[in-house]
């Protein structure tokens, strides 16, 4: 088991950048791929970000390539989602969640998540 713990949501402009966390506790965090995922009203949970267990490959939605950064420190059992130039598209429920398998995109295939944080970007 791992728990996930997001932080760093807020209301921010467009075009202003966005730093969020997510702790983990429990087994052993460097065993498991972390991504990110949001949720807009209405809409289904989409695939964000996501990086490997050692952090050497990244994988991005095409919505988000060149403007967020996924990142992770093994060390201090945290993963990082560095947004920059935002858009009041990427408002939503930002969530972490972890599989022990390679990056994947649906969000049916992680088994671990935290509670979410709320990103809202106005224009």
């Amino acid at each position: 088991q791992v728990q996930l713990v997001e932080s760093g949501g807020e209301s921010v402009q467009a075009g202003g950048s966005l730093g969020l966390s997510c702790a983990a506790s429990g087994r052993t965090f460097s065993g498991y791929t972390m991504a990110w995922f949001r949720q807009a009203p209405g809409k289904e949970r989409e695939f964000v970000a996501g990086i490997n267990w050692w952090g050497s490959t990244t994988y991005y939605a095409d919505s988000v390539k060149g403007r967020f950064t996924i990142a992770r420190d093994n060390a201090k059992n945290t993963v990082y989602l560095q947004m920059n130039s935002l858009k009041p598209e990427d408002t939503g429920v930002y969530y972490c969640a972890a599989r022990t398998l390679s990056i994947a995109t649906m969000s049916g295939q992680y088994n671990y998540w935290g509670q979410g944080t709320q990103v809202t970007v106005s224009s």
